[in-house]
């Protein structure tokens, strides 16, 4: 018993560990490509200077959400397909194929993930 309260008291002191990516991409690579491409002329995304309109959805907390573009599941997988090819998952949405190569949507996919 003595060693559970020991087990118990010691995880309460512990820091919560930063996220990590789940995309194998780099999120700072992806917050400058999200400046590049101008995603923050249609959404809100937390951290990037200037990116606070409400055309499209906030892209705040976009991990915990169970759709991407209230059509896909939400996987690592999925936010890149969309960020290349949005009309592939919703033909009529109002997101723009930016040309987006695959390694700049894991990038960006990295990114939104942590935030």
């Amino acid at each position: 018993m003595t060693g559970l309260a020991v087990l118990t008291l010691s995880a309460c002191g512990q820091q919560t560990p930063q996220r990590e990516p789940l995309t194998g991409g780099d999120p700072a690579r992806g917050q400058a490509l999200i400046v590049h491409a101008g995603c923050g002329s249609c959404h809100t995304i937390e951290g990037v200077e200037g990116a606070n309109s409400l055309v499209g959805p906030p892209l705040t907390g976009l991990r915990q959400r169970t759709y991407i573009g209230g059509v896909a599941a939400n996987s690592a997988t999925n936010l890149e397909r969309w960020l290349m090819h949005p009309q592939a998952f919703s033909p009529r949405t109002a997101m723009p194929d930016l040309g987006l190569t695959e390694d700049q949507a894991r990038d960006i996919a990295a990114y939104l993930y942590l935030h």
